[in-house]
């Protein structure tokens, strides 16, 4: 008897081994893209190599919201949405409950991007957020939102736990140009950190004088560190700059992934000749 036992201990372990051994990643990506300039790698290629993972420790986020600095314009602090609006001007339609800020369903009545009120140029910008636990969405969807300086620099975010998606669309990639240096996601439900140091490109008689820079701090791990935007992000497409204002609106997407947020604010970054 007791072999017995022992016996259908040792099958019931192996068959749960194997029941939980990762299946097989399948690429995700496009092979019919543009091959973005000076590089080897299609827009979205399948092929390009993942981020390498790495732990992000513990010490940052931590388990209650970071406070913001004494000069920070504060976004959202869990109370309102009183800095934000819909693409049209509206009032948004996203979730407000116990501090936290929700992307919500698809076709929800002003439930889609926000932008801020304020405009920003060069800045400083701190975004607390957490992907669905568990997870909602196919592979291109899971926990799909991103930050958009200017309504059209973006920075992703994206579950990406354990890779996924296409390099240049995972989180912390500059969508559809750079995949982050290092993938320091942490699992789906937990909270995430990216603090970004943005730099606005300057145009002059509707010609580029400089263009946009990035710095980006994962969950306080740098995988971006002055990178050069090569113009507006697309997605399947190359990107190219388009003359605009100084300073523009910060858009949160609605990819009809329920995101979460907290803790949102940004500081204007002025140069030592500014008032």
């Amino acid at each position: 008897m007791t072999r017995t036992i022992l016996a259908l201990v040792l099958l019931a372990a192996a068959a749960s081994a194997f029941q939980t051994e990762p299946a097989p990643k399948k690429k995700v990506g496009y092979t019919d893209t543009p091959v973005l300039p000076g590089m080897k790698w299609r827009v979205h290629d399948p092929d390009r190599p993942q981020a390498p993972a790495v732990d992000p420790g513990t010490g940052s986020p931590g388990a209650q919201p970071g406070k913001p600095p004494s000069d920070a314009v504060v976004l959202f602090d869990g109370k309102d949405l009183s800095k934000w609006q819909t693409a049209e001007g509206k009032e948004p339609g996203w979730a407000l409950k116990d501090g936290v800020l929700e992307v919500p369903p698809p076709r929800t009545p002003n439930g889609g991007d926000i932008v801020t009120k304020e405009s920003f140029g060069d800045c400083q910008f701190h975004i607390e957020w957490a992907a669905p636990d568990p997870p909602q969405g196919d592979l291109m969807n899971r926990g799909n939102s991103g930050v958009y300086f200017f309504g059209r620099y973006e920075v992703q975010i994206f579950d990406s736990f354990g890779g996924g998606i296409y390099a240049d669309g995972q989180a912390a990639s500059v969508y559809g140009q750079y995949p982050p240096l290092v993938n320091a996601s942490r699992k789906p439900g937990e909270w995430q950190v990216y603090d970004i140091l943005f730099t606005a490109p300057r145009f002059k008689d509707g010609q580029l004088v400089s263009p946009a820079f990035v710095t980006v701090l994962h969950n306080g791990v740098c995988v971006h560190n002055h990178l050069q935007i090569m113009g507006s992000t697309m997605h399947r497409a190359l990107p190219k700059y388009v003359p605009h204002e100084p300073a523009g609106p910060i858009r949160l997407q609605a990819h009809g992934n329920p995101v979460r947020f907290r803790s949102i604010w940004a500081r204007p970054i002025k140069g030592y000749d500014e008032p």
